[in-house]
């Protein structure tokens, strides 16, 4: 296991961490794959109130003998509590009774997800969370979010924060200058999900698996980020405790002539099979006069024609209209064909075209392949 300075933090946190959103099974199973985090080095775990019973199990698992002292606990409080400030201390106080310890090592504002969340974080909980610095109960205050670029770079360049938590993967790229911008703030950068959300990688398409030949598109995801001096370290969500050893031996070195040529190959592959329907994701056809998240739905679009990614698309694509803020915008069959968007898209995409296109394989089963046409 490598480690890896986690911004002004000066915390030093192993380039894997373990969230514990899924290994809540029982007790013993979070004890155990906790215990095997430690043991393979990982020194830095994600939880969060509404992450289940994940802080309950933490606090047992300290309880049952993992040491307080041998990791770094990163829980969550929202951005959405109201004036009456006493409710971010009680929220945190809380968290602090359920992992069974006194203080807590970071807490990440959990969602800023619009221009809300941050005036409300800026106003409201920042300044609690800061006292709470002042007493001792929490040391580090960050972010995470599902917001748009220009929201996040907002966030970062408020100077508040001293780390973010970033969905930035080698197939949603979009989010490259908020790391640089991360950086210019000197915050440490936590990647969340690599595996599922950056494509659901655990389980890739036959299509992927040998356009990424002899490396595994998981393994190479994993490289593609962490040969990234900017990144600090990426979340592993591991139900059991076995998920976690094949991850923690990825070396963090640059990236080989070998893995570099298949990246090579996965964009050229990319831009030939789309040809003249490839969304580049400038989003200049923003904004849709139907709020229909337009480029999100085109990115799917090139995943599912381009690798195959046909069951991430679905995966992605029901969230719309399902999850709120925490992805936002329609689905295309709302497009209204008023063609709006259509002298804004550099590359004369026919994008409403593309929406129900999309939108007739991704909604269901049934769906033609898109790229029998």
């Amino acid at each position: 296991m490598q480690y890896r300075r986690f911004g002004r933090t000066e915390l030093s946190l192993s380039n894997f961490s373990l969230g514990t959103m899924r290994c809540l099974s029982s007790p013993q199973v979070f004890y155990q794959t906790v215990n095997r985090a430690i043991e393979l080095g990982i020194n830095h775990l994600e939880t969060a109130p509404s992450y289940g019973r994940s802080e309950e199990y933490l606090g047992l698992a300290f309880q049952r003998g993992i040491p307080r002292e041998s990791v770094y606990v990163t829980t969550k409080v929202l951005p959405t509590l109201d004036s009456n400030m006493s409710s971010v201390d009680a929220e945190i106080r809380a968290s602090c009774q359920r992992l069974q310890t006194d203080y807590i090592d970071c807490v990440a504002i959990h969602g800023i997800n619009t221009p809300e969340h941050l005036s409300r974080s800026i106003k409201y909980v920042v300044p609690e969370l800061q006292e709470m610095v002042h007493q001792g109960v929490i040391r580090h205050i960050g972010f995470s979010t599902h917001g748009s670029l220009d929201l996040v770079l907002e966030a970062i360049q408020t100077g508040l924060f001293e780390f973010v938590n970033l969905h930035y993967y080698y197939f949603f790229q979009r989010l490259a200058p908020a790391i640089a911008a991360a950086q210019s703030q000197d915050m440490g950068v936590f990647i969340i999900s690599p595996g599922d959300k950056g494509g659901q990688l655990f389980t890739p398409s036959a299509k992927l698996v040998e356009l990424c030949q002899p490396y595994h598109p998981l393994n190479l995801t994993y490289r593609w980020l962490l040969q990234d001096r900017r990144v600090t370290t990426l979340s592993m969500g591991a139900a059991v405790p076995d998920e976690l050893d094949l991850p923690v031996s990825i070396s963090s070195e640059a990236l080989s002539t070998g893995e570099l040529e298949v990246i090579d190959r996965l964009q050229s592959h990319l831009e030939i099979t789309l040809d003249t329907d490839f969304c580049s994701q400038c989003h200049a056809c923003l904004p849709c006069p139907e709020d229909i998240n337009i480029p999100e739905i085109l990115r799917l679009r090139n995943l599912a024609v381009g690798y195959e990614m046909v069951n991430y698309g679905k995966y992605r694509y029901r969230m719309l209209e399902n999850a709120g803020h925490w992805f936002p915008g329609k689905r295309g069959h709302h497009c209204t064909e008023c063609g709006d968007c259509l002298p804004r898209c550099p590359q004369q995409l026919k994008i409403p075209e593309l929406l129900f296109d999309a939108d007739d394989q991704l909604k269901s089963a049934n769906g033609r392949r898109l790229w029998d046409h």
